[in-house]
């Protein structure tokens, strides 16, 4: 198998790169994808590194969760007002939020015991598992607003595609991994893997849900250039998708159609039509200023604004926060995210491949879908159907979240039992 190394040359873009993500000086060292671990660690010992795991990590996280849980209830308290929540209590979304925390810091727990090999060796049956997931939300999911993204647990809906994209995390770290001679023979090495998530894709467009699949596209992309292709082959591949998502745009009139609302969204027509949720947004993160009008005190939220609660949450934190709880809300996920690229550095240069590029595929999904959501809801994007990572109502997306954090941390344990002499 081949080596595939990134040199941290002092003009070069990835060492640009790699020391804005990666830290302070003394984590830009050369990191090998494959090869030795001890020439490429810090030497210097930290009081952090005496903790089992990154305690800091955690408290971001369940500070994320918490500002999360009282968002939503802010967010929902006024919607059992309305006629289509009128039969609920105004504390039902909160305690359906907190219990989906419940279940999920449970998963976070559990994935804590279970040793990073068990998830390599099991990474292609769990790809199976999502694919048949998304197969069979086609047939059984519950169609809201027309479209079946939906599979009824009883005790909460699940979204196949939250499945999916801890899937394909694992499922292209694992494959990285197998195939590194992609230097060598990449077209012969990569087409597999392309054809993949291509299936996957196609299921998830089916439901129909684009931001599921442009996430997913990111995830899978970032993991084979973190995993040694080459600049050249990534920049081709990331043309090729771009291409693709073009095409699927021009040959869908709705998708078109949504395209136009997001560039004139205060035309007549588009105003109470398809740029409806994009307009309220504007107004309620407009009205909110620099410190916003006060928690609970937001407008829009009154049935105004719709889906307040999910994909557009930070119009709400903008016009209740106003712009500075925006940013610190901001701050919070680059450092959750850049934390979790160095702690895929770090099990890399310790030679766990698989490890490192598993976290780093978990910060990628998680600063993505966050840049996405946050994006869309200030008119930068898109409308595109994303939840904000960790602070969004949604059962099936919180839990995924965890699960996915909960290896992060996993990985961190086994990375700082190595630096102490301990067997992964």
């Amino acid at each position: 198998m081949a080596t595939v190394s990134r040199t941290a040359t002092s003009g070069g873009l990835w060492s640009r790169l790699q020391g804005w993500l990666g830290g302070t000086g003394e984590d830009k060292v050369v990191i090998p994808v494959r090869g030795g671990a001890s020439a490429w660690l810090p030497q210097s010992t930290t009081q952090s590194r005496v903790h089992r795991f990154d305690q800091t990590l955690l408290w971001v996280i369940i500070g994320l969760l918490v500002f999360g849980t009282v968002m939503v209830y802010s967010a929902t308290v006024a919607l059992s007002d309305g006629p289509r929540f009128e039969s609920r209590s105004s504390f039902y979304f909160l305690i359906k939020h907190a219990i989906s925390i419940g279940v999920g810091a449970v998963a976070l727990g559990f994935m804590l015991l279970i040793p990073v090999k068990l998830w390599e060796k099991a990474a292609p049956w769990i790809f199976m598992l999502s694919i048949v997931g998304l197969i069979l939300v086609l047939f059984i999911g519950r169609d809201i607003n027309g479209a079946k993204r939906w599979v009824s647990l009883g005790v909460m809906n699940f979204q196949p595609s939250e499945l999916a994209k801890f899937a394909v995390v694992l499922y292209a770290s694992n494959y990285m991994v197998r195939k590194m001679e992609v230097k060598e023979r990449f077209f012969r090495a990569v087409t597999p893997m392309v054809v993949a998530i291509a299936l996957m894709g196609g299921l998830i467009l089916a439901e129909p849900d684009m931001g599921a699949f442009l996430v997913i596209a990111i995830i899978s992309m970032g993991i084979l250039f973190l995993g040694g292709v080459n600049g050249r082959m990534f920049f081709l591949m990331a043309a090729v998708l771009v291409l693709a998502f073009v095409l699927m745009i021009a040959l869908s009139d709705w998708r078109r159609e949504r395209i136009f609302a997001y560039l004139d969204p205060w035309s007549a027509q588009n105003v109470f039509g398809k740029s409806y949720q994009l307009t309220h947004a504007l107004m309620a993160l407009g009205r909110g200023m620099l410190f916003g009008v006060g928690l609970g005190s937001s407008m829009e939220k009154l049935n105004w604004l719709p889906e307040p609660h999910t994909d557009f949450l930070v119009a709400v934190i903008g016009e209740e926060l106003g712009f500075i709880g925006v940013v610190a809300m901001i701050i919070a996920f680059f450092w959750l995210t850049r934390r979790m690229i160095y702690i895929g550095r770090q099990a890399i240069a310790l030679d766990r491949v698989f490890a490192g590029l598993v976290a780093q595929g978990v910060a990628l999904w998680m600063g993505f879908q966050a840049f996405i959501n946050i994006g869309v809801n200030l008119g930068a994007l898109p409308t595109k159907g994303l939840t904000l990572p960790l602070i969004s109502y949604g059962g099936s997306a919180i839990l995924m979240n965890l699960i996915a954090i909960g290896m992060v941390l996993r990985i961190d344990m086994e990375n700082r039992a190595m630096m102490r002499g301990e067997s992964k």
